[in-house]
């Protein structure tokens, strides 16, 4: 949540047009230069588990959107150009649903993994919609998707096959982690219907989920969503793991995550995946806000004043906004997506740039971020 302050602390210096954001390319594809000292190290990591509950071997992870043909197309030669490059960088973690491309991340990802053995990396996928051929695929947000139609299914029985269809698509062995999709207010499928649908997730997904776990089918489950409640609720009703949270932690909004949200999963062990780590692409270039279309009023002014201190101290913004996103003790991996090779590997240089301690220091003097906010190692 942005308060008044912080909003009047952007537009304050606003007129501090940031240049390299100005002369940057906006299209699919393209990428914001990485500014700052660079210190060439492995991608970080968490610590090898020992009890506890399940995370990531690496805390930098490749969302499966724009594989999915999100916002633009992409070819087949040029998601599995990016997955080598990403695979190169040192990336272990890959995330996909059924639902991005209709499929077609899924499979996308599954031909570059499939030849891989299952120990050496991180699959996470979804639950929550079931695919079924047609050949009049419904309008949605995906560039020529697969030719499949969806239905909601959040049942023990809607679980299973979900789990088995995406293993077929992927033509891998075993999933990692398996996320409850969409169950929130905010996808515009289900809306204010939501609560009903989290009641068939209560008595059906999430026991099942938690079978598939102790079965040793999976090694994790939680939620996979873009509003607090449905993490939350799950919580105090289930036994997840870990949860991946999109659009609520970011460098320009993060403050109901950091004081409602990640103290609650933080008290019961449970470890946070950030998707959209840069509001799928504003935090790197571009003029889109996440996935609704439109740039809310506050958001160009704050950008544009973080911007400014980013000239100042020499870092670039899509840098800055992914060790903010990747700081907290209880993130286990930020998951940015990436359309071509130069963007993934865009993504993992950021993380071994140093940033000065000045700089994040400036963006609380402004109220930039909020006081308490988790700051990377300097």
């Amino acid at each position: 949540m942005n308060t008044r302050r912080h909003f009047l602390a952007a537009a304050a210096v606003a007129l501090a047009a940031a240049p390299l954001l100005a002369q940057s390319a906006t299209g699919p594809g393209s990428v914001l230069p990485t500014q700052g000292r660079i210190d060439p190290r492995p991608l970080p990591g968490n610590a090898p588990r020992v009890g506890g509950r399940y995370r990531p071997p690496i805390r930098l992870g490749l969302g499966g959107v724009a594989i999915g043909n999100g916002f633009a197309p992409s070819s087949d030669q040029q998601s599995e150009q990016t997955l080598e490059a990403a695979w190169a960088a040192g990336v272990r973690y890959f995330d996909t649903s059924p639902w991005y491309g209709l499929g077609l991340s899924e499979r996308r990802f599954g031909h570059f993994l499939h030849n891989r053995a299952p120990d050496e990396y991180v699959l996470s996928t979804k639950v929550g919609r079931v695919l079924s051929a047609t050949r009049t695929p419904p309008k949605t947000m995906w560039h020529a998707p697969s030719p499949f139609a969806y239905r909601y299914d959040y049942s023990a029985a809607g679980v299973r096959r979900s789990v088995e269809d995406s293993l077929q698509r992927l033509g891998v062995s075993q999933l990692d982690i398996v996320f409850v999709h969409d169950l929130a207010p905010s996808n515009g499928d289900i809306g204010e219907r939501w609560p009903e649908y989290f009641e068939q997730a209560a008595k059906g997904a999430f026991p099942e989920l938690t079978r598939l776990r102790e079965e040793g089918l999976i090694k994790a489950w939680g939620m996979g969503v873009n509003d607090p409640e449905p993490a939350l609720r799950c919580v105090a009703e289930a036994d997840p793991d870990i949860f991946l949270l999109a659009c609520q932690y970011s460098l320009l909004d993060h403050q109901r995550a950091l004081h409602e949200t990640f103290p609650k999963l933080a008290e019961r062990g449970i470890s946070v995946v950030v998707g959209s780590p840069l509001l799928a692409g504003y935090l790197a270039g571009r003029d889109r806000y996440l996935y609704a279309g439109s740039v809310p009023d506050w958001a160009p002014a704050k950008r544009t004043s973080v911007q400014a201190v980013c000239d100042r101290h020499g870092v670039d913004l899509r840098t800055a906004a992914l060790q903010f996103a990747n700081a907290p003790e209880v993130v286990s991996a930020i998951i940015p997506g990436a359309r071509t090779p130069e963007q993934v590997r865009a993504n993992a240089e950021s993380l071994s740039v140093k940033i000065p301690a000045d700089f994040w220091a400036e963006l609380k003097r402004l109220g930039l971020i909020d006081e308490q906010a988790p700051l990377p190692a300097t």
